[in-house]
């Protein structure tokens, strides 16, 4: 995926194309982690689909839950996708400047 340190740097436009493809795929993980938070929280606490959006968005941005939990299920839920929003925030930050951090870590291995 990345070119080894060996090779010539990334053209600008093919440098600008491999941020774009990590971009889309920490929207993806970002779209897939808050559907399940959505769909968590609906099922688990019954709370409207509103709701659950706002919930999963706060609990996703690390601001905190926004309606209380009463049932087992929703809190085992909310617990575990407190838990699992901080470890997927991470892996997105990490998607995201993993091209960053690559071109600058090849610069410092050019010969000229």
């Amino acid at each position: 995926m990345y070119e080894h340190f060996s090779k010539p740097l990334l053209p600008k436009n093919k440098f600008y194309s491999r941020i774009f493809f990590h971009f889309l795929g920490a929207f993806s993980l970002v779209l897939i982690s808050l559907l399940i938070g959505i769909f968590g929280y609906h099922f688990s606490e019954n709370l409207s689909w509103i709701d659950s959006l706002l919930n999963a968005s706060m609990i996703l941005g690390g601001m905190g839950p926004v309606n209380e939990m009463y049932s087992v299920t929703g809190k085992i839920f909310a617990s575990f996708y407190s838990l699992f929003s901080g470890i997927i925030f991470l892996a997105i930050v990490g998607v995201l400047f993993a091209p960053l951090y690559h071109r600058f870590l090849h610069k410092f291995h050019l010969d000229n």
